[in-house]
């Protein structure tokens, strides 16, 4: 380091700037000389694996990301799939047979509830929103904020001593709904379609809102799956171009409504399964702005869930004393029948289809891309070595052949 600083201040103790510069232009010579030579070298000398960099090179400017003008066609048509995929649900990778297609709700849709249930949707993480405890009903709620599209909710509610049979007829069931008026903001119900081989269906509803807003019509599409004793049932809207549109009520286009009804452990301890849970997962878009909806639901949410509790209450009370149950329950046990395990297994194809597909391949690296440094360094220390310009010299050159060498590095 001394020697170093003492040819320094050598230097510049010059009697005039042009002996100084003169002595500078002497330790840089040899550097300029090394780059001719390595630039004679190279033009002179053009190895077979040159062509193959250079079409290497070409593909991956093939590769290269499209312009901007691409870019925003790419983003606004990547928001558009998103808002379509906040209406219809993922689609399940198998093919889906013709006759499933022409129905309102399809195995994709069950393999949609079924992802949500696994928590394998690949959605935002759940926050927990509430906790309300009854002697015979347990209730938590979660909601999440998707980057394109309403709010959704999430909720478990878990009622001691009964049947995922009587649950799933209850909440089909439209017309007890509004002889009960458990769920009093059901005005009107129709059915527009149904189809008695799969169970599914389409539903008119017209659902009260408050004084300030007008009524909302909803086109519903609902089918039920059985696995065991636990049953999926799907609800969401539909397109229907013969119903008309009112201005009166308005027609929500965005709707998801749908149900896991499963048996679970009775709280009592004695480990018998004589509870029921119902996982609900919702979101519409009621032509309200998001922030005034969920602070709505919030408020209201709790109000709303625990008449629940006494509705089914009756329902069992009627069931078990023989009534007759409405077309609407009759639908219900119209059940498309499957195996759970096999949504596992598909799922986890499809999971590992998708990571094998998204996996690059790195190349292995040839000897010959390590021609140029090679030659870079031993051209330096050829220099280095012949010219005998002292320890500034030799610094540069190996300092700038180090440089060259790793050209990725900053």
């Amino acid at each position: 380091m001394s020697a170093l600083l003492d040819l320094l201040m050598g230097i510049f103790r010059q009697q005039s700037l042009g002996g100084a510069a003169l002595e500078l232009a002497a330790l840089a010579a040899p550097l300029w000389v090394a780059a001719l030579v390595g630039l004679l070298i190279g033009w002179a000398w053009r190895p077979r694996w040159a062509g193959v960099v250079v079409g290497e090179n070409a593909q991956q400017a093939a590769q290269l990301p499209a312009p901007p003008q691409s870019a925003c066609a790419t983003a606004t048509a990547e928001a558009s799939r998103l808002e379509s995929a906040a209406i219809v649900p993922r689609t399940v990778v198998a093919p889906v047979a013709p006759e499933e297609e022409q129905l309102p709700v399809n195995t994709g849709d069950l393999m949609h509830l079924w992802r949500l249930v696994e928590v394998k949707d690949g959605g935002p993480s759940w926050i927990h929103m509430m906790e309300r405890t009854l002697p015979t009903m347990r209730y938590q709620a979660w909601r999440r904020d998707p980057p394109n599209g309403p709010p959704q909710y999430r909720s478990s509610t878990i009622f001691e001593d009964a049947s995922p049979e009587v649950v799933r007829d209850f909440f089909w069931d439209d017309e007890f709904r509004i002889k009960n008026t458990w769920d009093d903001m059901l005005l009107q119900h129709e059915t527009l379609e149904e189809c008695t081989k799969t169970g599914a269906m389409v539903v008119r509803w017209v659902r009260k809102f408050p004084f300030f807003c007008s009524d909302r019509e909803y086109i519903i599409g609902r089918r039920i799956w059985a696995s065991g004793k636990t049953f999926y049932c799907v609800t969401k809207s539909v397109p229907r171009p013969s119903v008309p549109r009112q201005n009166k009520p308005r027609r929500v286009d965005l709707y998801y409504s749908s149900w896991c009804i499963r048996p679970v452990e009775s709280r009592k301890g004695d480990g018998a399964m004589t509870a029921c849970e119902v996982l609900l997962f919702h979101h519409e878009d009621m032509g309200i702005p998001w922030e005034i909806a969920k602070l709505g639901v919030r408020q209201g949410m709790w109000g709303c869930v625990k008449r629940i509790e006494p509705g089914l209450r009756a329902y069992q009370v009627e069931r078990t004393a023989g009534e007759p149950i409405s077309k609407c329950a009759a639908m219900a046990h119209v059940t498309t029948k499957f195996n759970a395990d096999e949504l596992v297994t598909e799922d986890n194809t499809e999971a590992s289809s998708s990571n094998n597909n998204n996996t690059e391949v790195e190349k292995p690296k040839h000897w010959t891309n390590n021609i140029p440094k090679v030659l870079m360094i031993g051209g330096a220390v050829a220099l280095a070595c012949t010219f005998d310009g002292g320890l500034l010299t030799k610094a540069v050159i190996f300092g700038t052949a180090r440089r060259f060498a790793r050209p990725g590095r900053r």
